[in-house]
């Protein structure tokens, strides 16, 4: 009869077989740990430290990876099964998690010897994890002193040509925090604020102070409120929609966005090419009691009467959201970038067909890469002169000026929106400009 396992090696285990799945077939870390963990078996606290572990590799990967690799004098060795994850899992416990040293050790080296391809690896291993319990110290202070450490060169040096030294460090140092969470209220934020115990920030969104429970939390099950980075919620902000009209969502899903035009009485159209993904958005219209007519379809490919207005969230590489999602650095690369740069162009211009004359189109991109922003709508309107760009003005965002560029486009940065706290600070990095037809 085979021994239980260890308490916290199952948690361990699994973190390590995300992070290798994540990398090996760059997927999304939030989809990879949804399919796994339920699948596992773990009660809620190790179902958690699962989670803890592998976000915390991924926001920390570049730091991990330097502190392995200059401590391995012949590199890591090849055909080596888990190895790299299981160190990059316990080194992750090690240099920026509260748990026992020992155990992240302990743990790691009997996740090896049961690894067919890494156990004979197990004294390698047990060896290189003792040293950067010894030097931890050290370790962090070289990554403290380097602000792209946990940075890959293509996105610093994006960012660098875009918006300088400085805000490139502002923007790699914000993505080594731990993102805030704030919500949308469906009607009167500043209730919902004082019943959450949340923020009421200038924009109109409610950031929570403490991390709890989603569905626990006073106003989920009676649909008052959903999950919606504050950033997010500026585009629809720019359509201002109103009772009576028509407007196309286009790449709807998950839904936010949808639900704040329902919420505000427009008659909205939610289109996307995903099946699931709209399932979950009409999950989330019913607990909201918000209604949408929802079409499964490519939006390229799309026809309909035009709209008064039109959203068009693209998809894009997502590099706004790293701080959230810490995988995107690591699993996304320049030519993702550039491919994607090339559906958006395509989904610009079905956009524009759906737009009525005197109707406007909204593109936004969850992305800090210019490519997909700044140079997507130029390139647009050269091609498009019967648009031209609406700029956005602060009282429509709260009087946030600083989020709104010189030619009035909305360019918000992971470093502004000053908090509290560090978590209680910045927002995702998001891009949204208003073009009316002519």
């Amino acid at each position: 009869m085979p021994e239980p396992d260890a308490p916290g090696l199952p948690a361990r285990r699994l973190a390590a077989i995300v992070i290798d799945e994540v990398l090996r077939a760059r997927v999304a870390l939030d989809e990879t740990l949804d399919r796994l963990v339920p699948e596992s078996g773990l009660d809620a606290a190790d179902a958690g430290l699962t989670r803890a572990i592998a976000v915390t590799a991924f926001r920390r990967l570049g730091t991990i990876r330097q502190a392995l690799d200059e401590r391995l004098d012949r590199g890591s060795p090849r055909h080596s099964g888990l190895f790299e994850p299981i160190l990059t899992a316990a080194a992750a416990q090690i240099l920026f998690l509260d748990v026992p040293d020992h155990a992240a050790v302990d743990l790691a080296i009997r996740h090896l010897h049961e690894d067919p391809r890494s156990a004979r690896y197990t004294a390698l291993g047990n060896a290189l994890l003792r040293r950067v319990v010894r030097e931890r110290d050290a370790i962090l202070a070289e990554a403290d002193a380097d602000p792209f450490r946990d940075t890959p060169d293509w996105l610093a040096e994006s960012w660098r040509a875009a918006y300088g030294e400085e805000a490139a460090t502002a923007i790699a140092l914000n993505h080594r925090e731990e993102p805030p969470l704030d919500i949308t209220a469906k009607a009167d934020p500043a209730l919902w604020a004082d019943k959450l115990g949340g923020i009421l920030l200038p924009t109109g969104s409610i950031r929570l102070r403490e991390r709890q429970a989603i569905a626990t939390l006073p106003g989920f099950e009676d649909g008052a409120w959903w999950v919606q980075d504050a950033a997010a919620a500026l585009p629809v902000k720019l359509i201002s929609p109103a009772p009576g009209e028509r407007i196309a969502d286009l790449c709807a899903a998950p839904g936010g966005k949808t639900a704040q035009i329902a919420a505000a009485g427009a008659s909205v159209t939610a289109v996307d090419r995903s099946a699931p993904r709209l399932r979950r958005l009409k999950a989330n219209l019913q607990r909201l009691g918000l209604a949408a007519d929802i079409v499964t379809s490519d939006a390229v490919n799309w026809k309909a009467e035009p709209f008064d207005s039109v959203l068009l969230d693209a998809p894009c590489s997502a590099t706004g959201t790293i701080r959230r999602h810490p995988d995107v650095a690591w699993t996304k690369t320049a030519e993702d970038r550039d491919r994607l740069a090339v559906l958006q162009a395509k989904l610009l211009d079905a956009a524009a067909e759906l737009t009525k004359p005197g109707g406007q189109l909204v593109y936004c991109t969850c992305s800090l890469e210019p490519q997909e922003g700044e140079a997507q709508v130029e390139a647009f309107l050269a091609r498009h002169p019967q648009f031209r760009r609406a700029g956005a003005s602060a009282a429509e965002i709260g009087g946030l000026s600083a989020a709104i560029a010189a030619n009035g486009d909305i360019r918000t940065l992971p470093q502004q929106l000053p908090g509290e706290t560090p978590r209680l600070s910045g927002w995702a990095g998001f891009y949204a400009s208003r073009l009316i037809r002519l």
